[in-house]
């Protein structure tokens, strides 16, 4: 029986405007869906709040998209997942719903015994889900754990390529560019400077993201849901944003239309 809800839009969340390189991820992969963005910039950074107010803020911005009748949920933060997915899957059992984690199992298993760094938000780094990971396949790489507060204010405000960016980048990356062949954006603002990150870390370090992963899951929930619209034609891009200003909707727009390869 086709199910009446498939053609809802789906929702995707984030501290800020970190989650629509994986809103790109999302739309490559299901152009016909409709989708509500909302960036809770006015509560930025979650990665150096604590654990129950990033949990408190994100249940509440999931259940606002809900409220808009998102038929699913993508939480595009890896922060906000590691505080909350658990909870709120338990809260909506039922629910397509999503997280994001450091692509660090890509990174390990590539040939070899690699040197990974990772490089994530004070939080993420502290928190279990990432320290899972570590276990998981600390006898397959090194790992290293780079937190990195203040990189993603640069992309809140829309500086990706500026010279100040380069400085910072080069400055928290040069004790680590002699000993490693792989970085993880571990943090979904990181790709929108994955091109200066490549540039100062040189061709020979491979760089690693969840964003593409992430909408590939979505697809198969919705799928095994019966959610997956049938339509044809490409779907609609609603952008919100807790500021409510339309500098920021402007700049999620030019962010989504900006090319990360």
């Amino acid at each position: 029986m086709e199910n009446p809800n498939r053609d809802a839009p789906i929702g995707v969340f984030d501290s800020g405007m970190g989650g629509i390189s994986v809103l790109k991820e999302l739309y490559e992969i299901m152009p016909q869906e409709d989708y509500i963005y909302f960036g809770d910039s006015k509560n930025a950074p979650y990665g150096t709040r604590p654990l129950e107010e990033i949990r408190s803020l994100t249940i509440a911005n999931v259940q606002f998209l809900l409220s808009q009748g998102a038929k699913g949920i993508v939480v595009a933060c890896n922060t906000a997942t590691a505080a909350a997915v658990r909870i709120l899957r338990e809260m909506y059992p039922k629910l397509p719903l999503v997280g994001i984690e450091p692509a660090i199992k890509p990174a390990a298993l590539q040939p070899g015994h690699p040197v990974i760094l990772v490089m994530a938000t004070p939080m993420t780094i502290q928190g279990d889900k990432y320290k899972t990971l570590m276990m998981n396949y600390e006898l397959k790489a090194d790992i290293i754990g780079l937190p990195c507060p203040g990189l993603m204010e640069f992309v809140e405000t829309g500086n990706t390529e500026g010279a100040d960016l380069k400085v910072f980048l080069e400055k928290l990356l040069a004790p680590y560019l002699r000993e490693i062949d792989s970085i993880v954006l571990g943090c979904t603002h990181y790709p929108f400077v994955r091109r200066l990150i490549q540039e100062i870390a040189g061709e020979r370090v491979r760089i690693f993201d969840g964003g593409n992963g992430t909408a590939r899951e979505m697809r198969r929930r919705l799928d095994a849901a019966g959610l997956l619209s049938a339509r044809k034609e490409y779907g609609t891009v609603t952008f919100e944003n807790s500021l409510a200003t339309e500098e920021e909707i402007e700049l999620s727009r030019t962010l989504f239309q900006k090319n990360l390869s």
